[in-house]
């Protein structure tokens, strides 16, 4: 295939997936038929001026200087080998640019760490509990009443997490409360990630008018992101081809579930 084509097949991919960088289009190229190089393909983006570039900005959405319980971490030392074992959840911001003015609203996600699938999400105006409540809500409807027994829910230590409401619908449905003790980013790396693709690939590079308009553009975000993006941790399957598999993934990048320290991993074992 010659140069102009290839491009060409990269913005075809980029019309979903508009920031996806070098390795995941090879992948994706490949599985449209086109076997090309990795250098090959860089050198190519990069003289067609088609690198993503990465931008970098942090709002706080974590408050955990309150009176209310604060649990301990359950997801130190376990490997998941199956979804439904371990979901981490965290809040990310999002730019809205109304007409006459920008403001912030928040999204909520709740992230299977086996599949890498976004399980649960709500787009919310505040920062107190209701936001990630309706997201929990949401990624506990997706499966049959009773098959979240054991379930290990993971998050940071902040409010909205640690609050009675949240923690009543948590063991309500025989999950397992397990939050961050250190501020480590290391404890809740792959809630981290997943926020972090949304907004480098997508979110950034967003133009949203209002309210209805993030929600629209955020179900759409999401659903390319579960059924379209490969993901290398999880040997460039698509987190919803990875719902089936069980046994340790077969990881071609960085382990972002392992903590900074190495420790003896225990392995769960599925229902």
């Amino acid at each position: 295939m010659d140069d102009t084509a290839l491009l060409h097949e990269v913005r075809e991919i980029r019309r979903e997936l508009p920031r996806l960088g070098v390795r995941k289009l090879q992948v994706l190229l490949y599985q449209r038929g086109h076997d090309v190089g990795r250098d090959r393909l860089f050198d190519l983006l990069r003289e067609a001026g088609m690198l993503v570039s990465r931008r970098r900005f942090r709002a706080r959405t974590t408050d955990s200087r309150h009176w209310m319980r604060k649990w301990g971490n359950l997801i130190r030392d376990v490997v998941p080998v199956c979804m439904n074992q371990v979901w981490v959840s965290d809040i990310t911001y999002v730019e809205i640019k109304a007409v006459n003015r920008s403001y912030w609203m928040y999204l909520s996600l709740i992230t299977d760490v086996y599949t890498h699938e976004i399980v649960g999400y709500a787009l919310h105006d505040t920062l107190d509990t209701a936001g990630p409540l309706r997201a929990l809500e949401m990624a506990i409807g997706e499966f049959p009443a009773g098959t979240l027994q054991g379930l290990i829910h993971h998050s940071d230590r902040g409010a909205q997490y640690c609050s009675k409401e949240y923690v009543s619908v948590l063991q309500k449905n025989g999950i397992r409360v397990s939050m961050t003790e250190n501020g480590d980013p290391y404890e809740n790396a792959i809630a981290e990630r997943t926020n972090g693709i949304l907004k480098t690939e997508w979110l950034y590079h967003e133009v949203l008018r209002g309210p209805v308009h993030a929600q629209k553009r955020i179900d759409e975000i999401i659903y390319t992101y579960n059924h379209r993006r490969p993901h290398m941790s999880i040997g460039n399957l698509t987190p919803e081809e990875a719902r089936s598999m069980k046994g340790e993934a077969a990881k071609l990048w960085k382990n972002y579930f392992a903590l900074k320290h190495e420790s003896v991993k225990t392995a769960l074992a599925c229902q």
